[in-house]
């Protein structure tokens, strides 16, 4: 339900505590941590069977379109597709109250609303923006993101899953790889190969394809946590009507842009620090008598400011583009600075447990941790590896030469896939 007509930032709160103590329950007062009490589960991905990930969805979905329909799901979006039309501090003011209330947690939208939403309203078609925002936004539909491939990861510009025109639809076949949410996701956002005659970067295209498509098979990858939270993806023949097209043809790599500069924004824009976790790393170092440890104090002031500075680096940013404004190259430093401040906090973990980090005693919240320093590596990856965003920062932002040795003038079918870094 939009907004008709714009209210104060005060008037919208109070409406939303409103909604809130009619919709849901009111949190306790947060019990002070205790060392040994309660679950000692610190994973990085919540691992869940097919039941709960199933009733978790339900909930998710059920609490987000009661959220739509009462004008507090997309406060910033346009009006046309059911955007509240407010802004940013009408947000922050909703997720201020929000907070103080028990709630259906929403992670399960996070790629769709933050990365493949805001790609179809930049690029997509006015059929498939009047098709698609609206039902994402309620949580009727679940969008995924359909980038790397098993020879294309960081290097984004080498992919080979192919789109062919067939008269009013593209032909799609080929393989995507790490796709997070593919198993309850109704569409996704691919990036294929549409021209092997330009250069690597020129051919490609985007388009939103139905996971529920014929030809769509969905397959788990099991990680070194044990669990499965990413899948592999097979295209076979998979029919896409062209206003299912994002941008124009060979222009898919200024699509993939859009994409992944709201993914870095996500992925960087993570707990600045004063959180649970925080207080949960000082209540270990306390119960192993090392806070009067010079260098565990030293490792921990380190994290502290270094993710407090972060944090505030990644607000400026993402107000910017809460704003309206397109995230810029500069959100890469924001996921550089937080793989760098997990591995700060990885670092002083192993160095306060040592073998009780890898060897299963039994006691509490020991090698717990483990699950959290196995799941981290991944985010060295995801959203673009380290190599990558480094190289981003250097060229865009410092404005130094591009890396040697990549072709960006020769045909894509003349380059063999996998010589070249990016």
């Amino acid at each position: 339900m939009a907004m008709t007509e714009q209210i104060s930032v005060e008037e919208y709160a109070a409406k939303a505590r409103v909604f809130l103590d009619a919709n849901a329950e009111k949190k306790e007062a947060r019990k002070k941590f205790v060392w040994g009490e309660g679950s000692d589960n610190v994973s990085m991905f919540e691992e869940r069977s097919k039941e709960a990930e199933e009733e978790m969805l339900r909930r998710a979905k059920a609490w987000q379109a009661l959220r739509f329909d009462n004008g507090f799901a997309w406060i910033t979006g346009p009006t046309e597709y059911g955007g509240a039309g407010l802004t940013v501090a009408h947000e922050r003011a909703y997720n201020q109250v929000e907070r103080e209330y028990k709630t259906a947690p929403l992670g399960a939208f996070q790629i769709g609303l933050g990365m493949v939403a805001p790609t179809i309203l930049a690029h997509a078609s006015q059929n498939a923006r009047d098709l698609y925002l609206r039902k994402m936004w309620r949580a009727d539909i679940v969008g995924c993101q359909l980038f790397s491939e098993p020879g294309a990861g960081s290097d984004l510009a080498s992919v080979q899953a192919k789109a062919e025109k067939d008269g009013d639809e593209w032909v799609i076949t080929g393989q995507k790889v790490w796709t997070s949410g593919a198993q309850f996701s109704d569409i996704g956002e691919i990036i294929c190969r549409t021209d092997p005659g330009l250069p690597k970067h020129k051919g490609l295209t985007g388009f939103i394809v139905n996971m529920r498509a014929p030809g769509v098979e969905i397959r788990p990858l099991r990680q070194m946590t044990g669990g499965a939270s990413f899948n592999e993806v097979f295209f076979n023949e998979v029919r896409v009507p062209d206003d299912h097209r994002l941008g124009d043809v060979n222009n898919g790599w200024n699509v993939a842009l859009t994409t992944l500069m709201n993914e870095r924004a996500s992925i960087g824009s993570a707990d600045s620090g004063e959180n649970t976790m925080y207080t949960r790393l000082l209540e270990m170092i306390r119960h192993y008598e090392l806070d009067t440890d010079p260098i565990v104090r030293e490792m921990l002031a380190d994290l502290y400011i270094n993710t407090k500075v972060a944090g505030y680096t990644s607000q400026r940013a993402t107000d910017k583009m809460r704003a309206g404004q397109m995230p810029g190259p500069e959100m890469s430093i924001g996921k550089m600075a937080l793989v760098n401040n997990q591995k700060k906090m990885n670092d002083l973990v192993a160095h306060v447990l040592g073998a009780k980090l890898v060897v299963d005693t039994g006691e509490w919240g020991t090698y717990a941790w483990s699950q959290l320093l196995l799941g981290a590596p991944g985010m060295r990856i995801a959203g673009g590896s380290d190599e990558v965003m480094r190289n981003i920062v250097g060229e865009r932002v410092l404005g130094l030469p591009k890396d040697v040795g990549i072709d960006s003038k020769s045909a894509f079918r003349d380059i063999k896939v996998g010589t070249q870094k990016d």
